[in-house]
């Protein structure tokens, strides 16, 4: 168990450059909210679900974080800052996943009057940022990130970087940008903008349209050329 609890506060650690010491982490509101949710989660296995939301409670006034116990947690959850960090009752949660303030794991109304899987799944190695909103039974895939104040309402791919509202996938390939963390899931470049990437790609199909154009007038050019002198001496043979 303490070896896990170290190993817990170096995965925080190499994710926030901000604690000197890992002492420093234990006292991090997201730590002790996913600490007490863990209590909570095994009163509400066990069904009894008054404890279970009694315990909810007490961590939400000392947090400012609501995590349902019904909630499934995987390891090493890091919720950096937190207040306002909402998550749902059928919200499933990977290993080494990041949640910055801010973020809703929300659930959508069952039309039957019926509850089920009603909210996110977020796989392995996500990124949050601050503010985002995930709504429904939508699954993130591993090492997607998912940028400050997106709206996602439908599944990520595996790797995506999620911009805007609706949130939408921008155009660069994961393995240019997810060889490192992310902060806040947002990386700060204007590259990274879906539009802006969209301008550019028709910049560059108009450039090679161009350049294939010049080539074929050139040639149909070269080709008038050579054309010529045989015309000419033709008419004086005649």
């Amino acid at each position: 168990m303490f070896n896990g609890l170290i190993a817990y506060l170096d995965s925080i650690k190499a994710r926030d450059p901000a604690p000197r010491s890992r002492a420093e982490i234990l006292l991090y509101p997201g730590l002790l909210a996913v600490g007490m949710h863990r209590m909570a989660h095994w009163l509400f296995e066990a069904d009894l679900f008054f404890l279970a939301r009694f315990v909810n409670h007490f961590s939400r006034w000392m947090t400012g974080i609501d995590i349902h116990p019904g909630a499934k947690i995987g390891r090493h959850l890091f919720i950096d800052h937190g207040f306002g960090v909402v998550i749902g009752e059928t919200a499933e949660i990977g290993d080494n996943v990041s949640i910055y303030q801010g973020v809703t794991l929300g659930g959508t109304d069952p039309a039957n009057g019926i509850g089920g899987k009603r909210h996110p799944t977020l796989s392995d190695d996500v990124i949050v940022g601050s503010g985002a909103q995930i709504l429904g039974p939508v699954t993130v895939h591993s090492r997607a990130r998912v940028g400050a104040n997106a709206v996602v309402t439908k599944d990520v791919p595996e790797g995506a970087v999620m911009v805007g509202i609706p949130a939408r996938s921008t155009l660069l390939d994961a393995s240019e940008y997810a060889r490192e963390f992310v902060p806040y899931g947002t990386p700060c470049s204007e590259t990274f903008d879906p539009a802006t990437q969209k301008v550019e790609l028709l910049q560059c199909q108009l450039e090679l349209l161009q350049k294939q154009l010049k080539e074929l007038l050139d040639e149909r050019d070269a080709a008038a050329e050579d054309e010529m002198p045989q015309r000419k001496g033709g008419r004086k043979s005649a």
